[in-house]
């Protein structure tokens, strides 16, 4: 029998995941497997590479090693957001918040993040920005 918690994360819509130290994926959601497309046998144990497009992983590893080095993020407690990749390939975005895991001994074990697909809200805020720009363009004509 799953705990009331482990049950709330399964039926999430939300994606959570975990990654150890490594950068591993350890949970994989049934929100995660909606959002990006692969089942949870097919992510855990893969590199969170996985839903990372390839162009912001030098840059992701690198705070993904500072923060398991040092123990501390800066993104604790607020909403980010960046690109991420489908299992077919598309490349979406989300918004999530982090949660560092750490052991009995308060060394870190890994990154909890919940993830949301915010594609649709995105483009709707980048159609807005664009038809706004052509506002201010007829208005600043004689």
């Amino acid at each position: 029998m799953h705990s009331i918690a482990e049950r709330i994360i399964d039926v999430c819509d939300d994606a959570v995941i975990f990654a150890d130290r490594a950068g591993i994926i350890r949970l994989f959601n049934s929100g995660a497997e909606r959002i990006f497309g692969h089942r949870a046998d097919q992510a855990v144990g893969k590199s969170l590479d996985l839903i990372i497009p390839e162009k912001n992983r030098t840059q992701h590893w690198l705070g993904y090693q500072r923060v398991m080095e040092s123990g501390v993020t800066s993104y604790a407690g607020s909403l980010l957001s960046v690109p991420a990749l489908r299992a077919d390939g598309t490349r979406i975005s989300v918004s999530f918040t982090v949660a560092l895991l750490r052991d009995e001994l308060d060394r870190v074990e890994g990154i909890g993040a919940i993830l949301r697909d915010m594609s649709d809200q995105r483009a709707e805020v980048q159609a807005l920005r664009h038809e706004l720009a052509e506002l201010r363009g007829l208005m600043d004509r004689p």
